[in-house]
């Protein structure tokens, strides 16, 4: 199995065989100090930085920061480093790759790498027919050309979309993302024309039902799908006017949330009776994230066009837009990309590929379940935990002020991440309360085991 070997030569062997963290100075150490210091003098402060972890090395699951201090990682890169930090198999494809050329755009030239890649995504995504592929560099540019091929084949103007969804800051992405009000201050109008309807968030729903009263146990499907049919388009949408509807699977930034299989069975079935495309973004939950290779294979959903990025191609930039053949039709000229489909960023993916096939679908579902054992237990000692939830490695954990009223605790979400990283774990919040954990595919029993410890330690030290 070629996952498992993930060890590799270097100068140093603390980082290779720290099996857990080792903190050995106070953080920030003074060398994590001084680039903090300078990156506040010289790079944009719209960057979002919970603490200060400056990173130097990583391998595996593993991090070592600029002082030697060696922290779990629980968020890769943002659910990005699908195969944990420089995986050999992917490192050698890398160098392989830069030793033969390095770039030669794939809008203008040909090169055996967008072929074998497109071709090995066709047969991934979900869905018998036949897929092509564009390739670009980001998830935002994924969305992009989704939303730029859905317009441009049924010659509609309008979307749908959701409330908590993120799909990027670009300005037509960011006209679907309904995630923060700060992603959206001071940039204006939005570019598209998007009506936003309310997710299926069980746990907070927003018409203060529960599955057994919204119908989502039944044929008809939950009211948070139904009322797009039964709402939106007979006033604000006409549905001969709407090109696609965009959802996440899972929902990512608006709190790992995932949706009963009904909503989006309901979805797809008000899509097909009006000729609206379904875009499935999948930047975050594809690649093998949730124990499948795209989240919508849990809910057998079947989308028109999937938008992939994130762990692509394990922490090159690399997104892809897999859509219908008979959708992307359109002709020379009508979207490129300059760097998309790098040959030595589709060469990681292809070597990423192949590691999630070899063993890390399965290790993703595997410890997805013990780790979402272990917090349910938790869950029980803690009452700062309002709900658990997930699928694979891709778990959220909502912390609540008081489980009856349901009242967010971002403050304590904040505090807890903190006191994550002085134990030396590395997560990341989402949402408005929620903590989610997206580790490296590579992760083993120890390392949860660790993990868990350290956020029983850090809820117990904030409650």
């Amino acid at each position: 199995m070629l996952w498992r070997n993930s060890t590799m030569p270097t100068s140093s062997l603390s980082l290779e065989t720290a099996r857990l963290p080792e903190i050995i100075t106070s953080l920030p150490g003074p060398k994590a100090r001084e680039i903090v210091a300078r990156d506040a003098e010289f790079v944009s402060p719209s960057y979002t930085r919970t603490y200060p972890l400056v990173v130097n090395r990583g391998r595996g699951a593993m991090i070592e920061d600029v002082d030697g201090n060696i922290f779990l990682d629980f968020n890769a890169g943002v659910a990005v480093c699908i195969t944990g930090h420089s995986h050999p198999h992917v490192v050698e494809a890398i160098k392989k790759q830069v030793d033969d050329f390095i770039h030669i755009s794939g809008t203008d030239y040909y090169y055996r790498h967008l072929p074998d890649l497109a071709k090995k995504l066709s047969e991934l995504a979900p869905g018998s027919f036949k897929k092509r592929t564009h390739f670009g560099n980001s998830g935002a540019e994924a969305v992009e050309g989704a939303i730029k091929l859905a317009m441009y084949k049924t010659h509609r103007q309008k979307l749908i979309a959701f409330l908590g969804a993120f799909h990027g800051r670009t300005f037509g992405a960011l006209s679907l993302t309904a995630s923060k009000a700060r992603q959206r201050a001071g940039f204006g109008p939005q570019a598209l024309d998007v009506t936003h309807v309310p997710y299926a968030n069980c746990y907070r729903c927003p018409y203060k039902l529960t599955p057994e009263t919204c119908g989502a146990h039944e044929s008809s499907g939950p009211h948070c799908a139904r009322i797009i049919e039964d709402l939106i388009l007979k006033t604000t949408v006409p549905p001969e006017d709407c090109a696609a509807i965009v959802v996440e699977p899972i929902q990512g930034e608006g709190g790992y949330v995932v949706p009963p299989a009904s909503f989006l069975r309901t979805i797809r079935e008000i899509a097909d009776r009006h000729g609206i495309l379904v875009i499935a973004d999948e930047v975050q939950s594809g690649m093998g994230r949730t124990g499948k290779m795209f989240a919508s294979e849990h809910f057998d959903l079947v989308p028109d066009i999937i938008a992939s990025a994130k762990g692509i191609a394990s922490g090159l930039p690399l997104s892809a837009t897999i859509a219908r053949a008979d959708l992307m039709t359109w002709k020379p000229g009508a979207h490129a990309s300059t760097f998309g489909g790098n040959p030595v960023a589709i060469s990681a993916s292809l070597a990423t590929l192949e590691l999630l096939e070899d063993g890390l679908l399965t290790n993703a579902a595997v410890m997805g379940d013990y780790l979402l054992d272990g917090l349910r237990e938790l869950q029980k000692k803690h009452s700062l935990i309002g709900d658990v939830r997930g699928r694979g490695l891709m778990i959220g954990i909502e912390l609540v002020r008081d489980r009856d009223s349901k009242e967010p605790a971002p403050d304590e979400r904040d505090q807890i991440e903190i006191e994550c990283f002085k134990r030396g774990v590395i997560i990341q919040g989402c949402g408005t309360s929620t903590i989610r954990l997206s580790p490296p595919l590579v992760i083993d029993r120890e390392q949860c085991d660790f993990a868990l410890k350290t956020l029983d330690q850090a809820i117990a030290v904030v409650e």
